[in-house]
């Protein structure tokens, strides 16, 4: 039995005519990594060396930063990019090292649903974060909450 091995010029046959995911994926590694310096560095930036630098952060912080729309935005926008960037690579090393297309399926699967259940976690927490929740005792109430 022999095997041909085609010429390394030889143009590929394009079986499928639809989208390219793997060229959209390599481009939007590329712009995601771009505007993820921008995000870390910004956030980097407000947290660390603005005021007090770490020293400042606290739970009051923390609430003051998601009481606004500007932040939440900004730190939901960081959350998403940072997630889907890092399961499309995880994805590429999949299809890199998984040689069965059984493993390589449940890896994928694995990769998806696990980015895809942070980010609903993540996007809830920003955007349901309540630091003086109603009802609750007042010694487990932030001190800068109002007495309800």
């Amino acid at each position: 039995m022999s095997v041909t091995i085609e010429a390394p010029r030889t143009p590929a046959r394009r079986r499928n005519r639809g989208v390219n995911w793997e060229k959209w994926g390599w481009i939007y590694m590329r712009a995601s990594g771009v505007v993820l310096i921008v995000l870390i560095f910004g956030h980097l930036f407000v947290n660390l060396w603005l005021g007090e630098g770490v020293n400042q952060i606290d739970f009051a912080f923390v609430a003051g930063k998601l009481s606004s729309p500007f932040w939440q935005v900004w730190d939901v926008l960081m959350l998403w990019l940072a997630l889907i960037h890092g399961a499309n690579g995880m994805r590429t090393i999949v299809n890199d090292y998984a040689t069965h297309p059984i493993t390589r399926a449940i890896l994928t699967w694995a990769i998806a649903a696990s980015a895809a259940i942070l980010i609903v976690l993540g996007t809830l927490v920003v955007f349901t974060f309540d630091p003086c929740p109603a009802g609750q005792p007042a010694d487990l109430i932030a001190s800068f909450c109002p007495v309800q």
